[in-house]
């Protein structure tokens, strides 16, 4: 039974092999390369023939698959100098290109489209397109009968490709796409070149490049917020201090947890915490093994009040780590670099920890502090360092030679989890599937950046879902909202989007749609452009509240995975019925295009504008036209302002902008995390009929 069981795993994994091969040397290189014929728009680490990934500089290839937790044999002090210049110059070399959240390595994209198979791959985002399935606009059209394909459930290709409006959004979009690219950029540099090079100079990789030697080769990587952090304080704080994304080792989806030493000393700020309580919220709620690569020195002082007091502060990382562990949730502590004060808690509360000789510290209170404290004089490495925690004090379990030693042990931890065999995370059978009949490219132009033009979100549905198929619900009622079951790499899903405002025909139906959905254990996929619910004396009298209503409580009560990509407007209670932030859902992303708040701005200028007015008349002030003017233009630059995406991002008020094109692959990433091995019933509230 194992031996069928290990057979089902591998035919599910399709292009992982049973056992990674050990090549004699190792080699980097970064490209840009373009994705089956897209635009470049992220780094790819190409790994040549030579490359083994973990390997350390200097090694001949004859080592055995696992390392103990002593040092190599042959490891001279020239070896580790030589091992450590390496490691200083590859980590200062920035990126050529920013990596906007979704990465991938093109040995695995190449292996895919030469193997021509489209079985279903759960940790994979993208499998390669079938031969037939390159878009032609024209051989689509002769296909289809220039109107509508065969199959009723089919969507039919309705963009106008030559209209002045789809030049505009693609202008527009692309304008928005390179800020994007640009913020991105920014953040990875860290916390300047300094910084960098003062962390290269003491043998320590960057935090993504940590991350990317613990992934499995050739497998994407999933980062989230990368934007975090930006422009919210006084000093600059990239990614807010700390990388968390989710990707695969040895076929496990994992989250990943990596302080970045070079912003701040990997302190922690309020966003800092948020962003940590974030990660371990998805990774709860989708059972990841979470892994630390902990280099920190703890709380940020001069911000204490922020973040050492209140229950959702810094503390709460070390309760959800018990709490995780108790659940059977693997928490596994990398200590890279320093692991000051509370933060020594995360290896100590670890399942299972690693320990770097040299660089790797524990302590409670650091050498400054004992002198203060005691009167005694030690060192970092005598008061807290590898030797002590592994061989005396026990708080460490591995003791790694170097960096790289150290995470390839952490590898070596996530292979002996065997926890792939009880199907978690694993889509539970493999299947066949079509890549869109229309190019996901075109998502970019789809959604324009001037939200008073409307578009079709079946467009959108087109572009994202297995073979362009999609069998509506409820098709001819409620017609603003668009309801319907499709296929997004072989997994079911059901997706509600919005064409259009809310009124109460459409939030019944959507209430309708959600609850056969958690009936039938199916996936939700909100696509949100929404302008609230309908207003108006008509709209009260046919019970919009009541609609409403039902709406908010079946997406509250709906214990399916939900991911929301807002794609345009957000506005007011139209965010709650789609699945906001607050309604929980497994994962949310934006579009550049996208625009979040209670209303538009020139509305929330005309109120604002007349209660003070009226005060001004209560108060006998006179107030001329140009004063209430000067007061709309100010509401509404300050609604703008925080209706940014960027804004948003920047607050973790959702889990990252994506580009439009990686909406498809990223859904994918996100079904397989978030699928649940044992789907929990839904039990409603009172609904008010």
């Amino acid at each position: 039974m194992l031996a069928a069981a290990n057979t089902a795993l591998l035919l599910i994994l399709g292009c992982y092999p049973p056992r990674r091969r050990r090549l004699p040397a190792r080699r980097l290189v970064r490209v840009v390369r373009p994705l089956s014929g897209r635009a470049p728009n992220c780094v790819h680490e190409q790994r040549s023939e030579t490359h083994a990934r973990g390997r350390r500089p200097g090694s001949t290839g004859a080592e055995t698959e696992t390392h103990s937790s002593q040092p190599p044999s042959g490891s001279s002090a020239s070896e580790r100098a030589e091992r450590n210049e390496a490691l200083r110059h590859r980590s200062i070399l920035p990126p050529t290109k920013p990596r906007t959240h979704l990465r991938d390595s093109g040995d695995m994209l190449a292996r895919l489209a030469a193997g021509r198979r489209q079985r279903l791959l759960p940790l994979l985002p993208r499998a390669a397109p079938a031969p037939a399935a390159a878009y032609s606009s024209s051989a689509a059209a002769a296909a289809h009968g220039g109107v509508a394909p065969a199959s009723a459930s089919v969507l039919p290709d309705t963009l106008d490709r030559g209209s002045d409006a789809y030049a505009r959004n693609a202008a527009a979009v692309a304008g928005l796409l390179a800020d994007l690219r640009a913020r991105v950029s920014q953040v990875l540099r860290g916390g300047g070149p300094e910084a960098v090079r003062r962390n290269a100079s003491r043998g320590k990789l960057l935090p993504r490049d940590r991350i990317d030697r613990l992934l499995d080769p050739g497998a994407s990587f999933l980062e989230l917020s990368q934007l975090a952090g930006s422009d919210v304080y006084e000093e600059a704080l990239p990614s807010a201090g700390i990388i968390t994304g989710i990707g695969p080792v040895h076929g496990r989806l994992c989250m990943f947890v990596a302080n970045d030493p070079t912003t701040k000393g990997g302190t922690y700020y309020p966003l800092t915490v948020k962003k940590h309580l974030r990660a371990q919220e998805i990774a709860s709620e989708c059972k990841l093994p979470c892994i630390y690569l902990v280099d920190s020195g703890g709380a940020n002082l001069p911000r204490q009040a922020e973040v050492f007091p209140d229950r959702d502060n810094f503390g709460r990382i070390f309760y959800n780590q018990a709490k995780m562990s108790s659940d059977g949730i693997p928490q596994i502590a990398l200590v890279l670099g320093s692991c000051t004060a509370g933060g020594a808690y995360i290896p100590a509360m670890a399942d299972e920890s690693v320990i770097v000789k040299g660089n790797g510290t524990i302590f409670l209170a650091g050498p400054p502090l004992v002198k203060a404290a005691t009167g005694e004089e030690i060192s970092a490495e005598d008061l807290g360092g590898a030797s002590v925690h592994c061989k005396v004090s026990g708080v460490s379990d591995h003791f790694a030679q170097d960096e790289l030693h150290g995470l390839e042990m952490g590898r070596n931890i996530v292979k002996n989890l065997h926890l792939a065999a009880k199907g978690t995370n694993i889509q539970s059978s493999a299947c066949d599937y079509q890549e869109p009949l229309y190019d996901v490219e075109e998502l970019r132009s789809i959604a324009p950046a001037d939200l008073k033009q409307s578009f079709d979100i079946r467009s959108v549905i087109a572009r994202i879902v297995d073979g362009s198929e999609f069998d509506e619900f409820k098709k001819l009622y409620g017609t603003t909202l668009v309801t319907g079951f499709a296929r997004i790499c072989g997994q079911p899903v059901g997706i509600i989007g919005n064409n259009g405002i809310l009124f109460t025909e459409s939030a019944l139906k959507g209430s309708h749609f959600i609850e056969l959905c958690t009936q039938r254990h199916i996936p939700l996929i909100f696509l949100q452009n929404i302008t609230g619910f309908m207003v108006g004396s008509k709209s009260e009298a046919s019970g919009i509240a009541k609609a409403g209503a039902k709406m908010v409580m079946a997406v509250s009560c709906a214990k399916v995975p939900k991911i929301t990509i807002i794609v345009g407007g957000s506005f007011g209670a139209g965010n709650y019925g789609m699945c906001g932030r607050a309604y929980s859902p497994s994962f949310l992303f934006l579009w550049p295009t996208a625009r979040i708040s209670v209303m538009g701005g020139v509305q929330a200028a005309g109120v604002l504008a007349q209660i003070e007015k009226n005060n001004k008349k209560r108060q006998g002030v006179e107030w001329t036209k140009d004063d209430e003017e000067a007061f709309k233009a100010k509401v509404t630059e300050a609604y703008d302002r925080e209706g940014s995406p960027y804004y948003a991002t920047a607050r973790l008020w959702d889990d990252g902008v994506i580009d439009p094109a990686d909406t498809r692959r990223i859904l994918s990433l996100c079904l397989s995390a978030a699928a649940k091995p044992v789907p929990e019933d839904t039990k409603y509230g009172v609904f008010r009929m």
